[in-house]
């Protein structure tokens, strides 16, 4: 084959352009020098190493395509890459799977496997998962801009009557969802959270004697005066969650969202128990009546989780508690087994004693329970030798299985807390990577114009490219050696 001048461009070892299994590429990655064998590389085809093999047939361009540079007298490929990465995609060739180093940036790794045309079904289901989670985190950062941005244009819809109206929405919305965006926000916020605790005193108020009256009937009933804040309580939140709804972009799910189906509950009991209260009477009797409206009056007590909704702790425990469902299940399993166990045994143990308190192994659930758990109500207790020996090991083994997975769950915690302050200061960092390459203020950015919806998004792609990864291939494929990431 002729190169420039009409000289023939040597192949690997001073043999032709043929590749076969006897040839060997001398391949150098950011000053890593490797030698790899033609039957090694071929295979897998259709990677950039593998190419390497039948390029020189196609001269200079074909080289130069797939190489950043070609040494004729030395027969070495260059390559300006990570060579720590491609240490770690070479194994392929020798292991049939790829492992990522600990300390590589997984979205650098998955740009460096693409770019040498290894397919990341190769990789390992622990890096796979890794991938993956950097992928939503990148994700939830380009969200929480989106939705900045979107805030910040909020002001700037048109002058139609469609656009004054999205405009209000929106304004409303950063109002009631985001008591960050201003101070009558922030007071709003604080008094919804103070009316939640007021009414939560005055439910608990509510069932004091001494400070209950009598009805017509002679019973025991709230105080006019409880009753007063209870509805002026209640007449709150209904505004506020007729006004949340009104101004959500998202209306199913707004609707369907957990946090809203809780203010629901909060302030569904007061209008059924009323509405039982002035037509109930007429479709049913009395007695049922007022049983009705007592067990709605229990339902109140949901309206305490509406503190979660104002308490970023409450919502980290509750998100660290979903995460541990496994270890939660596990604990759940020991206990149950354990009760089960030591239950059987201590009612066997304690037949021979003549007053005995365990009459039969259900009923002794109840006391491996309190015993197991530590709580120890002194109700049901072993009278023999045995029975105390058997309540002393179900007591170890209880705290031993109680405090087996708080570490999992504590840690499961401090790493949602700690990511969502790393979401945060991610997000700020790449407003401000979007003001440079905007070459404005991002509070002078313009909103989307309207059929160009995803605009922002393109230019998300083009502030932080590792945003969006194409989707991992699901592909199995047979592994010739175990592996763990080093």
């Amino acid at each position: 084959m002729d190169g420039p001048g009409g000289r023939s461009l040597p192949g690997p070892h001073g043999r032709g352009a043929r590749a076969g299994d006897d040839v060997e590429i001398v391949v150098n990655v950011g000053g890593v020098r490797r030698v790899l064998g033609g039957e090694l590389l071929s295979r897998y085809p259709e990677t950039r190493l593998a190419e390497l093999l039948g390029c020189l047939a196609g001269g200079y361009d074909a080289v130069f395509s797939l190489c950043d540079d070609y040494d004729p007298g030395r027969r070495e490929f260059y390559f300006d890459r990570d060579p720590d990465a491609f240490g770690c995609v070479v194994d392929v060739y020798y292991l049939g799977e790829v492992h990522m180093k600990k300390g590589i940036c997984p979205m650098c790794f998955e740009s460096e496997m693409d770019f040498w045309k290894v397919d990341l079904g190769f990789l390992d289901a622990c890096c796979r998962s890794h991938l993956r989670e950097k992928r939503e985190e990148l994700a939830e950062v380009a969200r929480r801009v989106r939705l900045i941005l979107d805030d910040l244009g909020a002001d700037a819809a048109t002058d139609t009557a469609a656009g004054r109206w999205r405009r209000g929405q929106k304004r409303v919305w950063k109002f009631l969802e985001k008591p960050e965006s201003s101070c009558p926000a922030r007071a709003v916020a604080v008094l919804s959270f103070l009316l939640i605790l007021v009414s939560s005193v005055a439910m608990c108020a509510g069932t004091v004697p001494e400070l209950q009256v009598l009805d017509a009937e002679g019973r025991r009933a709230e105080h006019p005066a409880l009753d007063g804040v209870e509805t002026a309580c209640i007449g709150w939140f209904t505004l506020e969650y007729l006004l949340r709804l009104v101004s959500s972009p998202d209306k199913p799910r707004f609707v369907l969202s957990f946090m809203n189906v809780v203010d629901v509950l909060a302030i569904l009991p007061f209008y059924a128990s009323l509405t039982l209260t002035h037509l109930g009477a007429r479709v049913m009797e009395l007695s049922n009546v007022q049983q009705a409206v007592q067990a709605l009056r229990i339902m109140r007590v949901a309206r305490i989780l509406k503190l979660a909704r104002h308490s970023s702790g409450l919502q980290t425990l509750t998100y660290a508690l979903k995460r541990s469902c496994k270890e939660l299940g596990l604990l759940l399993t020991y206990l149950a087994v354990g009760i089960f166990v030591f239950s059987a045994l201590g009612y066997t143990m304690e037949q021979s004693h003549p007053e005995t308190l365990f009459k039969s192994i259900p009923q002794s659930f109840w006391w491996a329970i309190i015993t197991m758990t530590t709580v120890g109500y002194g109700d049901i207790y072993p009278k023999t030798t045995l029975g105390k020996l058997n309540a002393a090991i179900s007591f170890l083994c209880g705290v031993i299985a109680i405090a087996l997975p708080i570490h999992p769950i504590i840690n499961n915690f401090v790493r949602y807390y700690n990511k969502q302050r790393v979401l945060e200061t991610a997000a700020k960092h790449e407003l401000e990577l979007l003001e440079l390459t905007s070459g404005s203020d991002p509070d002078k950015l313009p909103p989307e114009p309207p059929g160009r919806q995803g605009s922002w998004g393109s230019r998300l792609r083009v502030s932080h490219s590792d945003t969006f990864i194409p989707l991992l291939t699901e592909d199995k494929h047979h592994r010739t050696r175990l592996q763990s990431c080093k």
